[in-house]
C-alpha cells in the first residue's frame, strides 16, 4: 500500500528495484487495487486505514465486496 501523484511511475520504480522498500526483494509488484482522492491527506488516511485491516478485509477491498467489507467492519465493534 502506498500513495502517489504518478502510479505508473510508482509501479516502475518498484519493478526496477531502484526503490529501497519491503517490495524490493518481491518483485515484480502488480497493483490489484487504487483508488483516487482530491487531497493527498485524503489518500493517506485511507492508506493507514486500510494497512491496519485484517487479510480477509483487505481482499474485500481488493474484490470490491462492499458488503463483506461493511460485515466485517461490524464484527470488529463487537
Amino acid at each position: 500500500m502506498g500513495h502517489t501523484d504518478d502510479l505508473e511511475k510508482r509501479i516502475a520504480e518498484h519493478n526496477t528495484g531502484t526503490m529501497p522498500c519491503y517490495t524490493q526483494k518481491r518483485l515484480p509488484v502488480e497493483v490489484v487495487y487504487s483508488q483516487n482522492f482530491a487531497t493527498r491527506f485524503e489518500a493517506i488516511v485511507a492508506e493507514r486505514q486500510a494497512k491496519g485491516w485484517n487479510r480477509k478485509k483487505k481482499q474485500a477491498l481488493i474484490d470490491g465486496d462492499w458488503d463483506l467489507i461493511s460485515e466485517l467492519s461490524k464484527r470488529n465493534k463487537i
